[in-house]
């Protein structure tokens, strides 16, 4: 502390107690006692005696900062508070209380008595009141008196604020607090999801009737009556309210959301009013026939519905009606005026009693059309912009990045398709047979190249984002349940409702098709429609290629994420995954025999990787997201045109499903044999092998792939499985690893090179080719070329070790990595 004082270039003395203080007081200077505790009793006298008291961790984060002493006219201890301003309701004990604003105060904190707009957090004791509804509609955080509490002991942390949202969030209101609730008209699985969301949200449940329950929650589109007389005391409320408390993260306010009953008396009155058994009931028997006629005959003839007088659109709910498809109509309003509105009206124009088929189709298609845009706009307007919003209630329900994952191109599809549908309403209104369709969709081909494959190649990730948060984040469960629930929607789910981009353009062809049939040779717009349809393949191959280089290049990081130590230069965008392969090593190479080895090929390499020993941490995203750790360890990542031969090893009492690789890396003039045993049986070893040699020859750009396969003996390799799963092989080889010090180099045995000589003459000599046929002139003289290994590698180098020092290399690198991961 002294050194701090120094730094800080402020004189200062140590005392005792207050009395030395006496004789060395100065009217010269200003005096500012550091007391460490402001419990005891020297504390007391100073505050008594007015004078200027601070905390040690005042002084240690001036010096830090090299700030002067703040000034403040009440003894301060810290600024974990500085800069907040608290308002208090609920409080009886006037003890609690004030300990609750002194401890305020020390931390540098402001209280205001009355709410305003400048309050920053409410403690609250209850959930009632005046002031506890306004900081709900104004979102301010409601916080327990236990966050001062808390705070007050890390008060000595000196970079510690208590806002910060980690420790804020621990001892917010929860806003089922002092709750107890019972539920009515929904199911079990419901019903049970609620009551679990109850107790996470800080409430109780009880049975049904119980008379210490405080809320009924009513699925008001099922219970049409309730089972008995709710007290004055009980709030009967829809389930909205329920879902709007978890969404806002406290408890809304109940008046909003009151059922009431579908035979009240006041409803009961106002249908008697409108009762047709009134003198004047034939009259409004007969306006009614003719209005619904009129209706029925403008929807026979034009797709737009008729204009509503101004006092009978305010007299409707915002909503939507559903078609047969259970598709949100286009009587939503998101504010504009639709421009089908705007304009003269198609029903003003005569009508001829039959129309042709080709309109009829023309009809339908931007009937769907409208549908289609309308469906997107929900999606907007009740989903992604309420999300995007700033200052929500609560905070933000999704981070950015979730957003965007979820909705995607979503805004940019939804302009193409508004554009579209004017193009369509302008056609239909001045219809012509002569107008042509397809140049409207020729139009904006580009634009839907452009739009669609973005969204469409990553749906598949925006639902799996939905579940998750929905599952992780409770206020998204009810930010859904809220909007999933109201008419826009039309009962269907935000995944429901996204899907729809995946299906539209498909739809559009089959009617494009439609279109075509009914659409006579003559007409200019036939050949037009051919090109519109054809352009529409087009973007959907087109999404189709992209949906698959995705799918590829998600496979690709998969594969990085699994394998500790993979080489960056694994992705690429020309690059596939093919086949992964569960494989145990049989010989020393490319690691110990008995080691589980995982094969990854691609379609130009194989990334071979070992299973971990030991896992160590997690992967965490700059989003938070934690990953799994890595279960492998990355060996090497091997060209396929390094594998000159692939050897089939033949099924033996000893060997089961065995074959080894005959590599050259680049860099060397030796030769390297790796034996592998498949540990699956789901991809038989002779598809996997063909498949392997496929790739190989186009690598190499071989079209005799087939020529590159081998049929040995195992015993010509001395390859076999015997032991490969029985419990003393196990118990020998964990005993050989725990013998071998970290510091040594990988020792390996060499392959006799009489011996590959042996097998290959054996497997072409005495068994014949691969497949098994008697031996030609011809063959015989391949069998002759191939008797040496140098002409089974391909290389000048007749010499053939077991692995040179290019996998030394990769050994002794992976030996002292194995100090800290293994």
């Amino acid at each position: 502390m002294y050194k701090v004082f120094t730094d800080i270039k402020v004189g200062f003395v140590k005392m005792e107690s207050v009395e030395e203080f006496e004789g060395l007081d100065s009217p010269e200077f200003e005096n500012v006692f550091v007391v460490m505790d402001f419990q005891d009793s020297v504390f007391n006298d100073l505050y008594k005696a007015d004078c200027r008291v601070i905390g040690p961790p005042i002084v240690l984060n001036c010096s830090q900062k090299g700030e002067p002493l703040p000034f403040s006219c009440r003894p301060l201890y810290c600024t974990s508070m500085m800069n907040l301003v608290l308002c208090f309701t609920g409080f009886r004990k006037k003890e609690e209380l004030v300990r609750l604003v002194t401890l305020v105060h020390h931390m540098g904190g402001v209280i205001r008595k009355d709410f305003n707009s400048k309050v920053t957090h409410l403690v609250a004791n209850c959930t009632q009141g005046e002031k506890f509804r306004v900081a709900v509609s104004l979102g301010t955080p409601i916080m327990k008196p236990e966050w001062i509490y808390k705070a007050w002991e890390r008060r000595n942390e000196q970079d510690f604020c208590a806002a910060v949202d980690d420790f804020r969030n621990e001892f917010k209101v929860p806003p089922f607090q002092d709750c107890i609730l019972s539920f009515l008209g929904f199911s079990d699985e419901e019903k049970t999801n609620m009551e679990e969301m109850t107790e996470m949200q800080g409430g109780k449940y009880l049975p049904l009737g119980d008379e210490r329950c405080t809320h009924l929650v009513v699925e008001e589109n099922i219970v049409k009556d309730l089972p008995f007389e709710p007290s004055k005391k009980l709030y009967v409320v829809k389930q909205e309210w329920f879902w709007g408390s978890i969404q806002m993260d406290a408890r809304a306010g109940e008046t909003m959301y009151l059922y009431e009953k579908a035979n009240t008396p006041e409803l009961k009155k106002s249908v008697s009013m409108l009762s047709l058994n009134t003198p004047n009931s034939n009259r409004k028997r007969r306006r009614l026939k003719e209005t619904l006629a009129q209706l029925s005959r403008e929807t026979d003839v034009s797709p737009f519905p008729p204009r509503k007088r101004p006092s009978a659109e305010h007299s409707l709910s915002i909503g939507s009606l559903l078609d047969i498809s259970n598709t949100p109509e286009s009587s939503i309003n998101y504010g504009d005026t639709p421009k089908s509105c705007t304009k003269s009206s198609k029903n003003s124009t005569p009508v001829p009693s039959k129309q042709s088929a080709r309109w009829q189709v023309a009809k339908e298609l931007y009937q769907t059309e409208s549908n289609y845009v309308n469906i997107l706009a929900t999606i907007i307007q009740l989903f992604q912009v309420p999300l995007e919003e700033e200052g929500q209630c609560g905070g933000r329900i999704l981070a950015p990045e979730e957003i965007k994952t979820i909705f995607g191109s979503i805004p940019d599809i939804f302009d193409v398709h508004t554009k579209i549908k004017d193009d369509l309403e302008d056609l239909i209104v001045n219809w012509d047979e002569s107008k042509s369709i397809g140049d409207i969709f020729l139009k904006y081909s580009k634009d839907l190249v452009k739009t669609y494959p973005p969204f469409v190649n990553f749906f598949e990730m925006s639902k799996e984002t939905i579940i998750k948060c929905e599952k992780q984040k409770p206020r998204f469960h009810a930010f859904l349940k809220i909007n999933q629930a109201k008419p826009e929607c039309g009962r269907q789910s935000l995944v429901e409702l996204l899907i729809r981009p995946v299906q539209r353009l498909p739809s559009v062809a089959l009617l494009l098709n439609d279109l075509k049939k009914h659409t006579a040779d003559e007409n200019p717009d036939k050949s037009t429609l051919e090109k519109a349809i054809g352009s529409l393949k087009e973007v959907m191959m087109h999404i189709n290629e992209d949906k698959r280089k995705t799918e590829a290049q998600k496979q690709i990081f998969d594969v990085v994420y699994e394998v500790d130590g993979c080489p960056a230069n694994l992705l690429s965008s020309h690059r596939s995954l093919i086949q992964r392969v569960e494989t145990i090593s049989l010989g020393e190479h490319p690691c110990d025999r008995g080691e589980q080895v995982t094969l990854f090929l691609f379609n130009d390499c194989l990334e071979i990787a070992r299973k971990r020993h030991k896992v160590i941490g997690t992967f965490r995203s700059p989003h938070g997201q934690t990953r799994p750790p890595a279960s492998l360890k990355h060996i090497h990542l091997m060209p396929l045109s390094q594998i000159k031969k692939v050897l089939d090893i033949r099924e033996t009492e000893d060997c089961h499903n065995a074959f080894a690789l005959l590599v050259r890396p680049p860099t060397e003039q030796a030769n390297v044999l790796l034996s592998f045993q498949m540990t699956s049986d789901e991809l038989p070893k002779e598809n996997w092998l063909k498949m392997l040699c496929r790739h190989v020859a186009n690598t190499i750009c071989k079209a005799d792939a087939e020529n590159l396969i081998y049929t040995a003996d195992p015993e010509s390799f001395e390859v076999n499985t015997k032991d490969m799963d029985s419990t003393l092989s196990r118990a020998s080889r964990a005993i050989k690893k725990t013998s071998k010090k970290v510091t040594r180099a990988f020792s390996f045995s060499k392959t006799p090179k009489r011996a590959l000589r042996r097998a290959l003459m054996t497997s072409h000599g005495s068994h014949g080719s691969v497949e098994g046929r008697s031996p030609s002139s011809n063959d015989k003289h391949v069998m002759s070329r191939l008797s040496s290994t140098s002409s089974l590698a391909g290389i000048p180098s007749p010499s053939l070790v077991s692995l040179p020092s290019f996998f030394e290399r990769r050994s002794h690198t992976l030996s002292r990595s194995t100090t800290h991961l293994i």
